[in-house]
């Protein structure tokens, strides 16, 4: 389709210059016209049209096409000549020279770089790859066309091809500050976080002031969970910049984001309030208040949210956004009906952006069960590291895995960190990754593991996860609730970490999902009825042959049960884990700590059994979510 499209677009492009070439220059316009109105970014119209400007001898016209050819693409030397010669003409010396300039960069580089950097601005990254890889076969260590293909590997979505010509680069070049900016981008992009945070305070070291450098800072900063400089850097980065506009309502809810994790949240509310202040329907910023659980919004907020959400110009996320912070507003006023059609409407908005298939999270099932069998255990016995410090909270998003890491955080010889990736990034490097769900495409590859790799995986597992262990306590939790699909492996690798399966009464958990925008991309599945239900249905099947293949190796709560006995779940949860009790844990909503995920409001105060029964002020929308889920309904609690 993309050839097809770019195919399209060159021949347009080159009617125009016929047209062009051969004295027809109206004729070359409308052809430009046509181009313009299916492919607007595409710079060499502009520097086309620019031509046939000169041709008529419109000069400001031609300028004004000109600047917007090397707006979008700064590597056209046609295009800064021309401009040069008619800024002269028309008497303007100081652009003239700033054009000339621009045109004698881009001589003293070699034409082939030009070439592919023009070519990246106009999205042909196939062409510019080839481009660049012919240059380099003579000139290997060339730093600047290293980097260029590096973006290029990055952006045609190979970040470990990107991360390895980057190292390149910097061995032979260690003061190239802009490709090791381009580096921490890609370790940050790979959630490489200790690395990416090391490359982005070298370069914070070397210019304090830039303010580049101190977002990617602050970005590494928040995916190690360390927050509190992430408010410091972004009043930073507001005391230098306008109080309204996007960049301001960003940096207002980054602040923000960091004071609520903290637990800061009047602050934090402000914070939101200062981002729809800089930008007053910045979708995200109202979903974020409503994220909180607590806010609620007055009848003069809903009524811009409508508004916002009505308009015809609003940008797709932003009404996304809006959809799923009215359906919470509403919810909250008991309107349930139009909070329905909100989350429904949210939830169609963001499926339409997805390709997520329900078939591949089924087909991965059926794959791990032939792979990961009782034999596949027996005969690895022994492997791995023999580390009881890691404690794995599994189970679907929304299942209250949030509140039983903050009971178990609450104890003294227990940390809790975040949700960590390590083990998806592990299980992808062997199996290779859906690019759309991140599930093992080929678990089969486990069979070639050795005993050495597998102890060598574990060991790694407590090096890369040790940055995140700050209090240095003898046990830490992992809340990756999707590390349910990886239980084979963390058993192979880690044969003494305690696995705590969640897991909460269907219905309710995923009408929760459903009323749920999440921030990351691996939750695909929670957008639609079908979707879910099909999902919950495959975590049950998982989980009974994990069961089945490795008797007793995870323990199962129940949040109802949780819930309803708060203190002979925590004697369960303590004994599983080989703990001494302690009254903490009983009192959790005092444990003060970060915490991530959407439930960081509620797992600040008591526990509150209103939450059991939500769903049903939504029975009447949700009989197709109960048909799907069909046995599953009773066969959770087995």
């Amino acid at each position: 389709m993309l050839a097809a499209t770019a195919s399209q677009r060159d021949a347009l492009l080159h009617e125009a210059q016929s047209l062009r070439a051969s004295g027809r220059v109206p004729e070359a316009l409308l052809a430009l016209a046509r181009l313009r109105a299916l492919h607007p970014r595409f710079s060499r119209l502009y520097q086309e049209r620019g031509h046939c400007l000169v041709l008529l001898r419109d000069g400001p016209a031609a300028i004004e096409a000109l600047r917007e050819a090397v707006q979008l693409n700064p590597t056209l030397p046609a295009s800064w000549d021309m401009l040069e010669q008619l800024y002269r003409m028309l008497g303007d010396t100081a652009q003239a020279a700033a054009a000339a300039q621009h045109l004698a960069i881009l001589q003293q580089l070699p034409s082939e770089v030009v070439v592919a950097n023009s070519l990246c601005a106009d999205g042909d990254l196939a062409e510019a790859e080839e481009v660049l890889r012919g240059y380099l076969r003579k000139d290997s260590g060339n730093v600047g066309a290293l980097r260029l293909l590096a973006r290029i590997r990055q952006d045609r979505e190979a970040p470990e091809d990107a991360q390895s010509l980057l190292e390149a680069v910097l061995d032979l070049a260690p003061d190239y500050h802009e490709a090791r900016f381009d580096y921490a981008a890609v370790l940050l992009g790979q959630q490489k976080h200790w690395q990416a945070h090391e490359q982005s305070a070298q370069l914070v070291h070397q210019d304090s002031g830039n303010r580049e450098y101190l977002r990617q800072y602050a970005a590494a900063c928040v995916g190690l969970g360390d927050h509190e400089p992430v408010i410091d850097l972004c009043e930073k980065l507001l005391a230098g910049a306008p109080r309204s506009g996007s960049e301001a309502a960003d940096l207002y809810l980054w602040r923000a984001n960091a004071l609520k994790t903290v637990g800061r949240q009047p602050e934090a509310i402000a914070g939101y309030r200062a981002a729809l202040a800089a930008r007053r329907d910045y979708g995200v910023a109202w979903f974020s208040l409503a994220n909180l659980k607590t806010y609620r919004f007055t009848a003069e907020e809903i009524a811009h949210m409508q508004a916002a959400e009505a308009r015809p110009e609003t940008q797709d996320m932003d009404r996304v956004y809006l959809c799923f912070a009215l359906g919470k507003a509403l919810e909250d006023q008991g309107d349930y009906a139009s909070s329905w059609r909100y989350y429904e409407r949210g939830n169609a908005l963001r499926s339409s952006t997805s390709g997520y298939s329900a078939d591949a999270a089924e087909t991965c099932v059926l794959r791990l069960k032939h792979v990961f069998t009782a034999e596949f255990f027996e005969t690895r016995a022994g492997w791995g590291v023999n580390d009881p410090s890691p404690v794995f909270i599994v189970g679907l998003p929304r299942s209250g895995s949030t509140l039983i890491e903050q009971i178990l955080a609450s104890h003294s010889l227990v940390e809790g960190t975040q949700e960590l990736t390590e083990i998806g990034r592990y299980v992808s490097d062997l199996c290779g990754a859906d690019p759309v769900c991140g599930l093992p495409i080929d678990p089969r590859a486990m069979h070639r593991l050795s005993a050495r790799e597998a102890r060598a995986l574990g060991e790694r597992f407590l090096s890369e996860t040790r940055v995140y262990r700050r209090e240095g306590r003898p046990f830490f939790i992992d809340k990756m609730p999707n590390n349910f699909w990886h239980v084979g492996l963390i058993h192979l690798i880690l044969p003494s970490a305690i696995i705590i399966d969640v897991r909460r009464e269907p219905m309710a958990c995923c009408f929760s999902n459903l009323k749920q925008l999440f921030g990351t991309t691996n939750q695909e599945f929670t957008y639609g009825i079908d979707d879910i239900a099909r999902y919950y249905r495959a975590y049950l099947d998982l989980m009974r042959h994990w069961d089945a293949v490795l008797p007793g190796r995870v323990l199962r709560l129940h949040y109802e049960d949780v819930v309803e006995d708060l203190e002979c779940s925590v004697d369960r949860m303590l004994n599983h884990c080989g703990l001494p009790f302690e009254r903490a844990c009983l009192v959790f909503h005092e444990t003060r700590r970060s915490v991530r995920t959407p439930s960081s409001e509620q797992v600040r105060q008591p526990i509150d059994r209103q939450a059991l029964d939500q769903w049903r002020n939504y029975a009447p929308w949700l009989a197709p979510l109960r048909d799907r889920l069909g046995d599953a309904l009773t066969d959770y609690r087995s």
